[in-house]
């Protein structure tokens, strides 16, 4: 599905914190902008993400800002009603990391805005590679490892127990593949190892 360019009520336009990549907002910049804006100046269309995104029970349709949040600002401090936005479809990317990446301009993302985003975006998909956050939000695969090193081990220890659990209610390897959605192969892998521990465990006890 190709990005859509539309005119839309910016009422109907929102800040979704959960996937802004900046601790503040830049007000001077805000108030820069919309100084241009009274000028006559166009600024290029925000980019958004239908939300509720399709099939959700909602009714009305609303859109999260992906790129755009002191230019969408500044449009509301001139009192402007209408907005043009470009609706983007994502295609699997994680849209805090897409927001992270286009975040990345002028000004350059913090540490702990680097720090938090890998986190965020970690804790909403624990499939996600240090690779793949460290593209979106510039920093190197090592250095992204070690914002998410605690969270990776809590992920890998709940997969675990996950993993156990199913196996001893006798479901399947395929199944519970399928259930938690994960390769085989990482279920065969990690069940010889809870097992190991599981006989650690009632040995000690």
């Amino acid at each position: 599905m190709k990005d859509v360019q539309v005119k839309v009520l910016i009422s109907d336009v929102f800040l979704d914190e959960s996937i802004y990549p900046r601790e503040n907002i830049d007000h001077k910049r805000i108030g820069i902008f919309e100084e241009n804006l009274r000028d006559g100046f166009v600024f290029d269309p925000i980019e958004v993400q239908v939300w509720p995104e399709k099939g959700s029970a909602a009714k009305k349709v609303r859109y999260r800002v992906l790129d755009g949040v002191h230019r969408w600002s500044a449009y509301k401090k001139t009192g402007a009603t209408h907005i043009y936005v470009v609706i983007k479809t994502l295609n699997n990317i994680e849209p805090i990391l897409y927001a992270a990446k286009m975040a990345i301009g002028p000004k350059q993302l913090t540490e702990a805005e680097t720090r938090n985003t890998a986190r965020r975006a970690f804790q909403v998909n624990s499939r996600l590679t240090a690779s793949e956050i460290g593209r979106a939000i510039g920093r190197t695969r090592q250095t992204v490892a070690a914002y998410i090193a605690d969270l990776r081990a809590k992920a890998l220890f709940e997969l675990d127990l996950k993993i156990f659990k199913l196996n001893q209610l006798g479901i399947p390897q395929d199944r519970i593949a399928k259930r938690l959605g994960v390769p085989q192969q990482t279920i065969s892998r990690y069940l010889p190892k809870m097992l190991e521990f599981t006989k650690w465990v009632n040995s000690d006890l």
